[in-house]
């Protein structure tokens, strides 16, 4: 079994918990742009509570979410930022942790979450290549988050430099507990995902904003398609603590609700079980906060 990397939790929710600026549809990026230093503060708390990687909050800063004009004017100082903040976070942390944390460059899915429909090939450069730019000189590796579709990493990929930094994949999954045939959002099962993403370099494939009962299926795809192939390729799961995401939601329609259901002890199990499947890469999405992370870290190691 490969050594256990855990990674941080959702960023928006805990901004909204912490009362910082937080709103549809802007989400995680209102407060990098009225008060970064709140996003700075979630860093370091979730380093201090055991997370091995963190990731950038650029997940927001899209058209999607804060808007055409001003992903023009203020997107590359604002996905610049999203670098910085993370960059200091674990500089400021280095003396009270002992372990080595690595930070994510957060690629979103350029066009919306949930929403494959939307996905257009021919213009996810225009939004792809700044926040890659804007983010490589900061960032140990690139995770694409909360992918619906397989093409989007598949068009997207060409774009990343030659930098020799990993290349983690991350797919969001129809919400649908008990499914003998678990699928993205795009409607692609999980199957034909994982085989087409394997023929690119890709060093782990991920599931997250999801449930975390769809995970565990999902996982097991994964997991089976790897071992067959014969590929060093790593797998994990960070699930989020929504409710059940309907087949046409759209994640800035409103501010979902989060499970009562779900506690840390709870999700531990979860995690528990994700672990003896063969992941080694687990944290939490939204609703998944730094208590989680502790309780993860201590406990699954």
């Amino acid at each position: 079994m490969q050594t256990l990397i855990v990674l941080d939790g959702g960023m928006g929710r805990e901004l909204s918990r912490r009362g910082a600026p937080f709103q549809q549809p802007e989400w995680s990026a209102l407060a990098l742009m009225q008060k970064p230093s709140c996003v700075q503060d979630v860093h370091e708390d979730f380093i201090k509570s055991g997370a091995q990687v963190i990731t950038t909050n650029s997940y927001a800063l899209v058209p999607f979410h804060i808007g055409q004009e001003r992903f023009q004017s203020q997107g590359p100082d604002l996905i610049k930022l999203s670098g910085q903040l993370a960059k200091q976070a674990v500089q400021n942390t280095k003396d009270d942790i002992d372990h080595k944390v690595k930070i994510a460059a957060s690629i979103p899915p350029v066009f919306g979450s949930y929403r494959a429909d939307l996905f257009k090939t021919k213009q996810a450069h225009l939004i792809a290549q700044p926040l890659i730019d804007g983010l490589a000189p900061y960032v140990d590796f690139w995770l694409f988050e909360t992918q619906s579709t397989v093409q989007e990493p598949q068009t997207i990929f060409p774009l990343l430099p030659a930098d020799g930094k990993e290349r983690w994949v991350s797919f969001t999954l129809f919400d649908e507990e008990k499914t003998n045939v678990p699928k993205l959002r795009s409607g692609e099962t999980v199957a034909f995902a994982i085989t087409e993403l394997l023929k690119l370099d890709v060093a782990a494939v991920l599931f997250n904003c999801s449930q975390p009962e769809v995970i565990s299926q999902a996982l097991e795809v994964a997991q089976n398609i790897i071992t067959a192939q014969g590929l060093n390729v790593r797998t994990g799961a960070y699930a989020n603590a929504f409710q059940p995401q309907k087949e046409n939601a759209q994640a800035n329609d409103e501010i979902d609700e989060i499970r009562a259901d779900l506690g840390t002890q709870q999700y531990l199990e979860w995690a528990q079980k994700w672990r003896t499947m063969g992941a080694s890469i687990i944290g939490g999405c939204c609703g998944i906060g730094p208590e989680y992370i502790k309780v993860l870290s201590t406990q699954l190691k």
